[in-house]
C-alpha cells in the first residue's frame, strides 16, 4: 500500500527509511538526518520557489515500511527546456525492498501525480533536480560514493527496468591518485599560462559571498547548453554554498582569469563521506558530532564538484590549468585520490580532458524515462 506522507509521523518514516534500509551496507554513507530534513522541506528549500513535490511511503499490510518516493513538478526545467514543458515530469528519493510489487506501486504512484499533471515521460532518479544528486548507479558498487553522489544496491536496476523504465542518459565518474602532480602536467599548465596569459586564484573567504556570486553568474553561463541543465537561482545557490561553507578548502576552489576577465573555475571538495560513514545513525548527537570530528582528520580523498569554462576558451586547454592547480593544492593538503563526477556520456571534450589527464571511469550512473 503506497500512501502519501503528509502528516508529520509519516514524513519522519520518509527520512528514517533509508538508515534501516542500509544499515547492513557499510559502503553506504548516511547523511546528516537534519540536512535531510531541510532538503525535504517546502519552507527551507528555496527549490520549492519555483517547484512541488509529493512524498509516498510503501507499507506491508502490517505498517512496516518498505519503501519511498517523490514525484517533482520542476517549473525551472520547463522554463530552461520548453520543449519539456507540460512533458516531463520527475521523480527522486527512490528506496525499496527488493520486491518488484513494492518497486511496482511507488513508480505507479509517482506516475499517477504526474499524469494527472499532465505529464508525458517520467524521468529520474533526481534528488531534487539535476543540481541535485541524480542518477542510478548501475557500474561501480564495490566501492564507496563520495560526497554528495548516490549510492545504491546493483538490483534497484532491475527493479526500475522492469517497471518500464529506459535509459535517458548515463552520467560517469572519474577517478585519479598520485602524491605529486604529474610532470608533463605541470608543464602543460606553465605553457598554457604563458600562450594565454592566464592567471589563477583561490578562494578568498573573506569574500565568501562575492565569490558566490562570481559562481553563479559562470555556472550558468557555461552549462546553458548542457542536456538537463537547469539554471540555479540565487537563492538556491546561496543555499548551497551555506551547506557547503564548513567543508570548503579555499585552495581546492580555483578561479582562471584572462587579464581581468573570468574564463572558468573550478571547486573540489574534501570527501566528506569518509568521516559521515562512521555516523551510521546520520544524527550529530550524542556522539555523532564526536565521530564525524575525529574521523574528518583521516580524509584524503576529494572531489571535483564542478569545472566550467566559458564557451569562447573551451579548446585553450584552460580546464587542465584547473586540474593541475587543484591536483597540486590538493597533495599540499593531503589528499592523494580525487573524483570527477558527474560528466555526461556525450560530453566527449570534457571526457577526453580527464582522460588524458590520467583519470579512468570507475561508475556510472544512471537518468531514467518512463513514458506515461
Amino acid at each position: 500500500m503506497v500512501r502519501p506522507a503528509r502528516s508529520r509521523a509519516d514524513l519522519k518514516t520518509f527520512v528514517d527509511f533509508p538508515y534501516r534500509h542500509y544499515r547492513g551496507d557499510p559502503l553506504w554513507a548516511p547523511p546528516l538526518r537534519r540536512d535531510v530534513a531541510i532538503l525535504l522541506s517546502r519552507i527551507r528549500n528555496p527549490f520549492f520557489q519555483h517547484a512541488e513535490a509529493e512524498y509516498f511511503v510503501a507499507r506491508r499490510p502490517d505498517g512496516t515500511p518498505v519503501g519511498r518516493i517523490a514525484a517533482i513538478r520542476n517549473e525551472a526545467h520547463e522554463r530552461a527546456h520548453p520543449e519539456d514543458a507540460g512533458r516531463v515530469g520527475f521523480f527522486g528519493f527512490f528506496e525499496s525492498v527488493r520486491e518488484q510489487a513494492v518497486a511496482d506501486a511507488l513508480l505507479g504512484a509517482a506516475a499517477d501525480w504526474l499524469r494527472t499533471r499532465g505529464y508525458r515521460t517520467m524521468r529520474g532518479p533526481m534528488n531534487f533536480s539535476i543540481n541535485d544528486d541524480c542518477g542510478l548507479l548501475v557500474e561501480g558498487f564495490d566501492t564507496p560514493p563520495v560526497l554528495m553522489m548516490p549510492h545504491n544496491p546493483p538490483w534497484y536496476r532491475e527493479l526500475l527496468e522492469r517497471a518500464g523504465c529506459g535509459k535517458a542518459m548515463d552520467l560517469l565518474a572519474y577517478q585519479g591518485s598520485g602524491r605529486t602532480v604529474p610532470a608533463r602536467l605541470q608543464e602543460a599548465a606553465r605553457t598554457l599560462a604563458e600562450r594565454y596569459h592566464f592567471t589563477l586564484r583561490p578562494l578568498d573567504m573573506k569574500r565568501f559571498w562575492s565569490e558566490v556570486e562570481l559562481i553563479k553568474g559562470l555556472y550558468n553561463e557555461a552549462w546553458e547548453s548542457n542536456w538537463g541543465f537547469v539554471p540555479m537561482t540565487e537563492a538556491e545557490m546561496h543555499h548551497l554554498a551555506r551547506s557547503l561553507k564548513p567543508v570548503v578548502v579555499p585552495d581546492l576552489v580555483v578561479f582562471a582569469y584572462r587579464g581581468e576577465r573570468l574564463v572558468g573555475f573550478a571547486i573540489a571538495l574534501p570527501d566528506f563521506n569518509t568521516a559521515l560513514r562512521t555516523n551510521r545513525s546520520g544524527r550529530l548527537f550524542p556522539f555523532g558530532l564526536v565521530r564525524i570530528l575525529w574521523n574528518q582528520r583521516r580524509i584524503t580523498r576529494a572531489r571535483v564538484l564542478t569545472l566550467g569554462v566559458l564557451r569562447e576558451f573551451r579548446r585553450t586547454g584552460v580546464d587542465a590549468l584547473l586540474y593541475e592547480w587543484i591536483w597540486r593544492h590538493g597533495n599540499a593538503h593531503g589528499y592523494d585520490w580525487c573524483e570527477s563526477s558527474w560528466i555526461l556520456e556525450t560530453n566527449a571534450a570534457m571526457r577526453n580532458g580527464v582522460e588524458r589527464l590520467g583519470f579512468t571511469p570507475y561508475k556510472t550512473y544512471r537518468v531514467y524515462d518512463r513514458p506515461l
